[in-house]
């Protein structure tokens, strides 16, 4: 157990540095936007299975609810640039490589 808290809390740290969304030209990376933990837990399982598949992380990003302006949410996905998911899936394959 403790392993893979350690695994999902670097998977984390690298989600938080890396991966940002965007709102009106600002980059918010998951970590500031307090995304990257949530979002690590979720896609660990999908490393250790190794199913990783862009189509589950595409829904996966769906799933995620952020709050906007306390009124409104708008899933994850909404919110991260193309390059963004890319560099995601990037670094998501470099993670099960390692692991």
């Amino acid at each position: 157990m403790a392993n893979t808290t350690q695994a999902i809390e670097n998977l984390a740290a690298e989600i938080g540095e890396n991966i940002y969304i965007d709102v009106a030209k600002w980059r918010l990376y998951l970590r500031e936007a307090h995304l990257h933990t949530t979002l690590a837990e979720q896609l660990y399982p999908l490393l250790t299975d190794n199913s990783l598949e862009e189509n589950q992380i595409s829904q996966i990003l769906q799933n995620i609810s952020v709050k906007i302006g306390g009124k409104r949410e708008i899933p994850l996905a909404d919110l991260l640039p193309t390059q963004c998911q890319a560099n995601l899936m990037d670094l998501l394959e470099e993670f099960q490589r390692n692991i």
